[in-house]
């Protein structure tokens, strides 16, 4: 029997030995990758919790500057602020205010206009 042991090439030998070796370099290689991917997936979390408190703090800063703005708008600070700066303005007279009155949709006002600047006349 030790004879034909002998005779065996040196690839029958190690052919079990080189695919367990494969197995267990595979399954290392998969260990390492699910490690890898845990840590990236715990890494992107808090990537993301990050940005969703800057994003809730940026919506906060523009609420209050939002609310900022419409009080500097306000009629009331306005005028607090003009008489502040000594700027002398008053409140237009009747006669200094023009209206302007939109033709209704459908009009054919739009058209004529079209056909002036195009050096055609208007029908």
């Amino acid at each position: 029997m030790g004879k034909n042991r002998r005779n065996q090439s040196a690839a029958i030998r190690f052919g079990p030995a080189l695919k367990a070796l494969f197995l267990c370099l595979v399954i290392a290689g998969l260990a390492v990758g699910y490690v890898w991917q845990k840590g990236q997936i715990f890494q992107l979390g808090r990537q993301i919790t990050a940005c969703e408190s800057r994003l809730a703090q940026l919506r906060d800063e523009n609420q209050k500057l939002s609310d900022q703005l419409a009080v500097l708008n306000s009629p009331v600070m306005l005028d607090q602020r003009v008489r502040e700066l000594n700027l002398g303005l008053v409140p237009a007279q009747p006669a200094q205010v023009y209206r302007l009155t939109e033709a209704p949709p459908g009009d054919d006002a739009n058209r004529r206009f079209a056909a002036r600047q195009e050096g055609g006349l208007a029908p």
